[in-house]
């Protein structure tokens, strides 16, 4: 038995994500599933995080702010953490020019800095991707930690620069930064199994939506029994974990996870906070 920290994390993705995903299936349809989630999903999540009485990150892209500010600030204003998902929701790597980059990041700052009076310590990848340039821009924009990648499953660790791929070398990871890192899994992303997309290459059969959560349940045993100090860090979306009865198996989720011992709730800014003072 351990001492065990849950984060929960949305990203706010809306109607951003459609823009840039399937784009030979453009369609108000698929929009549409973002204003869902803009507008009843979140609202649907919100009460359900009330209820346990529990925080959360909301990792909010700048086209979301600015498409959707009275569903970004009743998040804010339910006191949730809100952080950065780059402005549209473009994954990284497809950037032209580093310069294109940083000016996406630059106007998420600038979206959220003046709907939240804050400016975010933390980054979430959209796609969970990096550029060649991604990490540099990091660090040049001010940002303390990031939950993009996947170099562990329960504990934070440093980003590393300047690391060589060569395949006809051995690996060299480079020299560790001081960008802190919450690592995320697409299995524990609702997005995956819980996204219908006609067409889509990853698309399988319709799960069994309960035995999904149900498998996060089991996740957070393993991590809580054999993790000293483990952070459990989810990634729901609005538009898919807000689709009933979805709220109501997430309700389940996390009373099982604060009827254990040692367990926290907590921001990811919080505990990036705690780690890096």
């Amino acid at each position: 038995m351990s001492q065990s920290t849950v984060a929960l994390c949305f990203d706010f993705d809306a109607v951003s994500t459609w823009l840039h995903t399937f784009k030979a299936h453009h369609s108000p349809t698929k929009h549409s599933r973002g204003v869902f989630g803009a507008e009843v999903g979140s609202r649907r999540i919100l009460d359900v995080l009330d209820e346990a009485d529990v925080p959360s990150t909301w990792f909010v892209p700048g086209h979301t702010a600015d498409s959707f500010p009275d569903a970004v600030e009743a998040v804010l204003s339910d006191g949730h953490a809100i952080q950065s998902h780059g402005w549209s929701h473009t994954n990284p790597s497809e950037y032209e020019s580093k310069a294109d980059e940083r000016a996406d990041l630059k106007r998420s700052l600038a979206s959220l800095e003046s709907l939240t009076g804050e400016t975010p310590s933390g980054y979430r990848s959209p796609y969970w991707d990096f550029s060649r340039h991604t990490l540099e821009l990091l660090q040049d924009l001010g940002f303390e930690w990031s939950s993009s990648l996947m170099g562990r499953e329960f504990e934070p660790y440093y980003l590393r620069e300047n690391w060589s791929a060569d395949p006809d070398e051995p690996y060299d990871p480079g020299e560790r930064t001081d960008v802190l890192e919450f690592p995320v899994s697409w299995y524990r992303d609702d997005w995956p199994a819980l996204q219908f997309v006609m067409g889509a290459s990853s698309q399988g059969p319709r799960p069994n939506e309960q035995a999904f959560f149900e498998a996060w349940r089991a996740q957070f045993d393993w991590m809580h029994e054999h993790v000293d100090g483990g952070i459990f860090t989810l990634t729901m979306h609005p538009q898919i974990t807000g689709v009933a009865p979805r709220p109501e198996y997430l309700a389940e989720l996390i009373d099982h996870m604060a009827s254990k011992p040692d367990v926290t709730f907590r921001t990811l800014d919080s505990v990036a906070a705690d780690i890096r003072s």
